[in-house]
Formats: C-alpha cells, sequence, structure tokens
C-alpha cells in the first residue's frame, strides 16, 4: 500500500471511527459489529505503528470510546478505562509474548501465566464501592470521563447493592460488561439489530423504570482505582469477585504459553454457537500484578493485555477494474473495485491489492472471481483467486511505470535499514512537479492535525486546484474570495467563514506547521522533535543554507531515514520557495519548552551495553517519568552515560574525553530514588 493511500485510507478510517463512536457512544445505536469497529480500530493502530506520519486526535491511540451523552452527568473515572490492542493471528500473540519479555528484560525461557477471559459483546461498565456500599455506576464514555449511569445500573440484580464480606476493598471501582443473554433477546421487539445494541440502548435510558424491563445482566472481570485490595493476581481476584457475589465468565482459565492460549482459543471459538451470550475472542492479560504494575501502559491501552479477536468475515466477488491511487509521497496504491457484497451487514466494493509485489504474487486479473476478506477495514482485501473460474480473455495486470499522474517515471527504492527494494512504487517526481501528489500535499497541509483550516476539506482541496485558485501552500493564505463568490454552491456567507477560518489558522506552533509540510517520514510525534530542536523557524529554514543534516542523527527518535527525507525535502527549490513565501504571510511560533519537576530535570541519558533485569525501554520510560531526557550519541550535552554489561567502548571512551559521568544501574536508581 503506497502512502497516499495509506493517507487516503487512515482519515478515512479516523472519520468512519468517529462515525462509528457518535452512534454507538452517543446515539445508543450502533451502525456496524463488534467485530467491524474492533477491526477497524486495529487497522488504524497498525497503520500508526507501521507509518509515523499518521497521527490524529481521533485515533484509538488517543481516546477510547466517545464523549459522554448530554444527556447524563459526567464523571471523571478515578482510573481511566483503557482500550485493549487486539491480536488476530499466532504470530500477533508470539511478537505480544515477545515484547513483555524484552521490556521486563526476562530470559527468553521466562514463563508467563495469563488469565485468559473470553471477552463477552456488550457494554463496559465501572462501578464504585464505598466501605461495601455500591456507591456510584459509570458508563465508559471516553475512557476518562464517563456518564452516570448509577440508576439504570442498579437495576440490574446481577450488581450487588450491599457487600458484607471482610475482605472487601474500602473503595474499589468494579470493572464489566453489562449485557442481554441470547434467549432474552429473542423475546423483545425489533428495535435493536443484536444484543450488544439492546444492552446500550436500554442502560442509557433517561427512566431507570425503562431499564428495569429489560433483562440485563454484569459480569465482572477487572477494577480500575482501589483502596485496601489484598490480592497479587488477576486469577485470584476474579475468585474474589465470586466470594463477593459477582458473576464471573464461566469459561476463564489461567494459561502459559502461546500453544496452550491457541488450543483453548480454538476450543473456545468452537463452542460459541452454544453459548446463551456473544463473545467476540479472548482477553490475555499477564496474571501477576507485579508485572503489570512494572509493564504499565502505552498510549490508552495496557502492555500488559491484549484481545483475541475470533476469524474475520470473507465472501465471494468479481474483480470489475484496478485502479492506482497516488499519494502524497508519491506512492502508487493499487485498489480493486469489485462487484458490491455485503459482508458482515456491510456493503463492500473496494479491495486494497496493497502494492505491485502482492499483485503479481496472487496473480490477481481484472475480471478474477477472488475470496474477499473483510476483518473490520473499510477497504478490505482480497485473499484468494479462484483459478478455476477465471475467464480465458484475461490478462495479466501490469503495474504502471509512469506515473499516471504526471507521467514521470516510477521506481522502487533500496531500503538502506532492510537492505531490501521497497515493495512500494513511487513516483519519481520531487515536490510540486506531480499534480496528483501536489493535491494530496495541499490536502495534508490543511488537514486536523496540521493548519485545521474549519471548511476547507479535501473536496474544497480538489475544487479550488482544478480552476487553478491554489496550486502551492502558500496560495491559501493569497485567495481572491471575489472569485470564490461566484462560485456555484458559494455565497457571501460561506465566503466570510472561510477567509475567517483561514485568517484564525495564520499562528501556528512549530510542530504542527513542520508536521504540515508534509516530509516523508516525519509526522507528528517527529514533527514534535524536530520543534523541540530547532526551537524558531528561523532555525528550522536554515537547514537549506547550513547543509547540517547529520546533526540531526543526535536527535533522539530522529534516525537516518527522517534525515534523509529531511535532506531531499531542504535539497528541492521548490520548496525553499514555498517556505519563504510561508514566512511572509504566517505567524510560527517558537517551540515552548515544557517545565517539569522531576529529580532529573535537565539531565541527559544515554545507555550502552546491557542492563541487568530492565530493558532499555524501562529505563528510558523511567528517565522520562522523571523529567530527564535520553539521546543518541555521545556529545557535550550528555550529563550521564549509564553502563551496562559489554558497553559500547567507543561511547564510553568518547565519554571519559568529554568527562562525562559513567554510572551503572544501581547509580543511576540512587538517582530517583528507587531500588532495581
Amino acid at each position: 500500500m503506497n502512502k497516499k493511500e495509506i493517507l487516503s485510507n487512515y482519515k478515512k478510517k479516523i472519520n468512519k471511527l468517529k462515525d462509528y463512536n457518535k452512534a454507538y457512544y452517543d446515539d445508543s445505536n450502533p451502525k456496524v459489529s463488534d467485530e467491524e469497529y474492533d477491526g477497524l480500530k486495529k487497522k488504524i493502530l497498525k497503520l500508526e505503528n507501521e507509518y509515523n506520519f499518521l497521527k490524529s486526535k481521533f485515533s484509538p491511540s488517543n481516546i477510547v470510546g466517545f464523549k459522554p451523552s448530554k444527556n447524563f452527568k459526567k464523571s471523571l473515572h478515578k482510573a481511566p478505562m483503557l482500550s485493549l490492542g487486539n491480536a488476530f493471528s499466532e504470530e500477533d500473540l508470539v511478537n505480544f509474548e515477545k515484547k513483555l519479555i524484552n521490556f521486563l528484560s526476562l530470559k527468553k525461557n521466562y514463563e508467563i501465566y495469563y488469565s485468559a477471559e473470553p471477552k463477552i459483546d456488550g457494554i463496559s461498565a465501572s462501578l464504585t464501592y464505598k466501605k461495601g456500599k455500591f456507591y456510584k455506576g459509570l458508563s465508559r464514555g471516553d475512557g476518562k470521563e464517563g456518564e452516570d449511569i448509577t440508576e439504570n445500573l442498579s437495576t440490574i440484580r446481577d450488581i450487588p447493592k450491599t457487600i458484607l464480606s471482610k475482605d472487601f476493598p474500602e473503595e474499589i471501582d468494579i470493572r464489566g460488561e453489562v449485557y442481554i443473554q441470547n434467549s432474552d433477546f429473542k423475546n423483545l421487539n425489533e428495535k435493536f439489530a443484536n444484543p450488544r445494541n439492546a444492552a446500550s440502548g436500554s442502560l442509557r435510558q433517561k427512566n431507570p423504570e425503562d431499564t428495569k424491563k429489560i433483562p440485563l445482566k454484569f459480569i465482572a472481570y477487572t477494577y480500575g482505582y482501589q483502596k485496601g485490595l489484598l490480592v497479587n493476581n488477576q486469577s485470584d481476584f476474579l475468585k474474589k469477585l465470586n466470594e463477593w457475589g459477582f458473576k464471573t465468565n464461566p469459561l476463564n482459565k489461567v494459561i502459559s504459553g502461546i500453544k496452550n492460549l491457541l488450543i483453548n482459543y480454538n476450543e473456545v471459538e468452537k463452542k460459541r454457537a452454544n453459548l446463551d451470550f456473544d463473545i467476540d475472542g479472548i482477553v490475555y492479560k499477564v496474571d501477576e500484578f507485579m508485572l503489570q504494575k512494572r509493564l504499565g501502559n502505552v498510549a490508552n491501552a495496557p502492555r500488559w493485555a491484549i484481545a483475541h479477536k475470533f476469524s474475520s468475515n470473507k465472501a465471494i466477488s468479481e474483480i470489475l477494474d484496478i485502479e492506482i491511487q497516488i499519494g502524497r509521497t508519491g506512492a502508487l496504491t493499487p485498489v480493486a473495485k469489485i462487484k458490491p457484497i455485503n459482508i458482515g451487514g456491510v456493503v463492500v466494493s473496494n479491495a486494497t491489492l496493497h502494492n505491485e509485489d502482492e499483485i503479481n504474487r496472487k496473480d490477481i486479473r481484472i475480471g478474477d472471481i477472488v475470496v474477499v476478506e473483510r476483518a473490520g477495514d473499510v477497504i478490505p482485501h482480497i485473499i484468494s483467486v479462484d483459478l478455476k473460474k477465471r475467464p480465458k480473455n484475461t490478462i495479466k495486470f501490469e503495474f504502471p511505470t509512469k506515473c499516471p499522474s504526471c507521467g514521470s517515471k516510477t521506481i522502487k527504492e533500496f531500503n538502506t535499514i532492510t537492505k531490501k527494494i521497497d515493495a512500494v512504487r513511487r513516483c519519481s517526481s520531487e515536490g510540486y512537479d506531480c499534480d496528483q501528489i501536489s493535491v494530496e500535499k495541499l490536502k495534508h497541509f490543511v488537514s486536523k492535525d496540521a493548519f485545521n483550516i474549519d471548511g476547507f476539506g479535501k473536496k474544497i482541496v480538489e475544487g479550488f486546484w482544478k480552476i487553478k485558485i491554489i496550486k502551492y501552500p502558500q496560495d491559501i493564505f493569497k485567495i481572491d474570495y471575489n472569485k470564490i463568490e461566484n462560485l456555484d454552491g458559494w455565497g457571501k456567507l460561506s465566503v466570510e467563514n472561510l477567509k475567517y477560518s483561514i485568517k484564525e489558522k495564520k499562528n501556528i506552533s512549530l510542530e504542527r506547521f513542520i508536521f504540515s509540510l508534509g516530509i516523508r517520514h516525519i509526522g507528528l510525534e517527529n514533527a514534535k522533535l524536530l520543534s523541540k530542536h530547532f526551537i524558531s523557524f528561523k532555525n528550522f529554514k536554515n537547514l537549506s543554507k547550513q547543509k547540517k543534516f547529520d546533526e540531526l542523527l543526535n536527535i533522539d527518535g530522529i534516525g537516518e531515514t527522517q534525515v534523509n527525507s529531511i535532506k531531499n525535502f531542504f535539497l528541492n527549490n521548490t520548496n525553499i520557495k514555498i517556505l519563504n513565501e510561508l514566512e511572509k504571510v504566517l505567524n510560527i511560533k517558537n517551540n515552548q519548552i515544557k517545565k517539569n519537576d522531576g529529580r532529573l530535570k535537565g539531565k541527559t541519558f544515554l545507555v550502552t551495553g546491557k542492563l541487568n533485569g530492565i530493558s532499555r525501554a524501562e529505563i528510558k520510560s523511567l528517565i522520562e517519568e522523571n523529567s530527564g531526557v535520553t539521546v543518541s550519541s555521545v556529545s557535550k550535552k550528555l550529563d550521564y552515560l549509564i553502563i551496562g554489561e559489554k558497553p559500547t567502548k567507543r561511547k564510553v571512551e568518547n565519554a571519559n574525553e568529554l568527562n562525562i559521568k559513567l554510572i551503572d544501574q544501581n547509580e543511576f536508581f540512587k538517582l530517583i530514588n528507587k531500588t532495581s
């Protein structure tokens, strides 16, 4: 899949997710199945992990659920209700366990025990108990803030109102799933599409008496905030839940080993049809709370848990055509136009073909009968071709060697990191020389994480481009509004609104400006790193004169790939002209250094060698938690070089020459008052 389609598909996915979240959390009328919803989240997160230029404040890596409904009082969760990462294959599980072991710096043969809990397809809720009494019930909301639905939850018989057990915590948030059994759902009217939709709509009714009439049930599986909990692992906590009067999933098990997880997964999946409640996968949680605490969270999901989803939906269709789309970075992405089919309740007419190699490997041709897998994707993909049904007159699809937009030669680049030729073929034109690339770059420039100009969406960019109102980014701030007012669909009010929106966005932070330029491999996070390094736009622009690109390698998080992209950007004369013109019309704010008061404030660290019992990722996390900074090389700006086993001699020698303090990991822990 090329970058243009990657970005285009990513934005479509984000917009779909926003639409689904609103329908599900705010309107109580979900549009898609849980499988499709989770699949969409998984695809978004996967894209973000693979391509660092993809970021959105509406990403599932930033939000959980949706903002609380206006129909209920809002209330903050004492501990956030986090989302879960998804696994769909054995490889996903193997990688998940590898990450756990690497982060914890454990031996490769260390046996991790998991609490394997079938995931009920219902509605998440958090129940707060104080001194044994049910005090408050909240919906998930956006993960940080939920709706106060205490009265509705109080109507559910499965939720204990008072708990007298002496070992029950002084205060605790019991979390679980509200659902409707399949047998009970059959007796309801046809107002809802499935049991989950019924549970969602029933739980969020304004009148608790209406909720009381619905046979809602509750299964508990975890906790949020707690004070006085005396258990050491998840499996013992589940046992305690039963003792305290909560219902838990009867299929819960404690398992170790990926092979054993897969055996249990297959056994549970076979039982799905016979269960009286819907499940859409199995959640694996590291059983030991001590390890959970060490692992912590990444973004809005715990490192120590993952949801293993059940198989996706597939269908058969015919390829009517194959189109080539060109992305902002010149990547050519083939998309199959297929005869519309219904997969899991959604009509599908497009399927991604990823890249040239994928088409050749599967020998995909126009006219082929193919197996299409949706798996929650907005644009599904083709699994295989039925060669027995292939028409005799089909011809092998030839991937274009010239850009369909500008006619430039298309190339496959050599990846210096993987030492392989990239699978993606790209247009070789630079900057704004290719019309289609230019349009996509302008779309990126006005996108939400860049300039975020209200009323200046993709269709407006395309329309203005066609009639030559805009060609370069600076043209946006010099628009002839009199010309726009005479266009179909535009009037004085809409033009004034656009004029106001553009004027408002002339002030922009350095990091968002850098991101808006659409430099390949420079996503929002890398743009933040660069803005911290350059501080001002003037320093950033001076790269074109100074050409000290190699110095950027000293920025932790910026590698050769990013540096080469920045170099190519500044060696293009059109880009330099654009920077000069934008400088005239914009107020680009200097980067503001955040003030933190941790123990390592103002100190920089670098690790060399293998550490004992702690990974580099974990020690980096500790440094950042204490307001310190990690760097990638030895320089005068380095304060401490942390030495592990078999350190790099050159780094140690350079540090000694620069009089940089050398410490081991025990000395590091003393700096933050923590025992190793």
